[in-house]
């Protein structure tokens, strides 16, 4: 079941993603790794996110020379304590040395000891594993990279392309995530109604439909985000850009915001749906005192 779901999830980001001619390859790299990310995270407590972003990032959606030669998705040098292959290439300087491994999953694994194993990173293992924020920062402040902006990245990938969803994936745990507009969400599994996801969630199925804007005709389907409490008036982002096919609704369940806030702050008729391309506004200016 919990495999389906992540299925599920999957093909709910392709569907957002897709819509807006975002890279296959890296939709791609997304759906071959996630299960693997998700593994080492309940291994070794490091957010799936922030691995699936590293390895985005690091290995260039899989498709750079250490990817491709060397198996290498997270641009781990070789250092003193490497005992195995090396592949040399240029990186801050010219020729460093960096590892070979004999499969993509072994490239995971050792990303996982190289965080855990080492004592710089230890600060990070006392941050919840939704926080990818954190995490992120964190890494950049240890001195995972050199890039200042390499914080800024792996949050904008984990954002786009919504890898957070994978944070609270656990066998033994209930999928209970956190948006990034602080509102908590589920996603519907297979051959689940609103009924089953209300049950499991303990949230009566009349709150469910006020939460998510949805009517006691709504029908949903497997993949659908429904949030488990009220979503805000004010989402993070600043305006939204209609992508093709998307309705009024699909915009305020994505940036987890109230429908009517959104018809309101676009001076729309409820009912009214917007057209592909257009801007939207998700918040107001504040007022300037002059």
């Amino acid at each position: 079941m919990l495999r389906k779901i992540i299925s599920f999830v999957f093909l709910a980001v392709v569907a957002v993603f897709t819509a807006s001619a975002q890279p296959q390859h890296r939709l791609n790299y997304i759906e071959t790794y996630k299960d693997i990310a998700i593994q080492e995270m309940n291994l070794y407590g490091i957010p799936a996110s922030i691995t699936l972003a590293q390895g985005i990032l690091e290995s260039g959606d899989g498709q750079s020379r250490l990817a491709t030669k060397a198996n290498n998705h997270f641009g781990i040098k070789c250092h003193t304590d490497w005992k195995g292959k090396k592949i040399y290439h240029d990186d801050d300087e010219k020729g460093e040395c960096f590892r070979v491994y004999k499969n993509p999953e072994e490239s995971y694994r050792d990303h996982s000891l190289f965080l855990v194993e080492r004592p710089r990173y230890s600060d990070l293992f006392k941050l919840e594993r939704t926080d990818y924020k954190g995490w992120a920062r964190g890494l950049k402040s240890a001195g995972y990279a050199t890039n200042p902006k390499y914080a800024d990245m792996l949050i904008k990938l984990i954002e786009d392309y919504q890898l957070y969803l994978y944070d609270a994936f656990s066998a033994d745990k209930e999928m209970i995530f956190k948006h990034p507009n602080k509102v908590r969400y589920t996603v519907v599994g297979e051959g689940e109604t609103l009924e089953d996801v209300a049950d499991r969630s303990r949230v009566s199925i009349r709150r469910i439909i006020k939460f998510n804007d949805f009517t006691w005709e709504s029908i949903v389907e497997p993949g659908d985000v429904i949030f488990l409490q009220r979503k805000r008036s004010r989402p993070k982002a600043k305006k939204h850009v209609v992508r093709s096919g998307e309705s009024m609704h699909d915009i305020a369940q994505e940036h987890a915001m109230r429908l009517q806030k959104l018809y309101y702050r676009n001076r729309m008729k409820v009912g009214d749906q917007p057209k592909s391309g257009d801007v939207l506004k998700l918040r107001w200016r504040k007022k300037s005192n002059n």
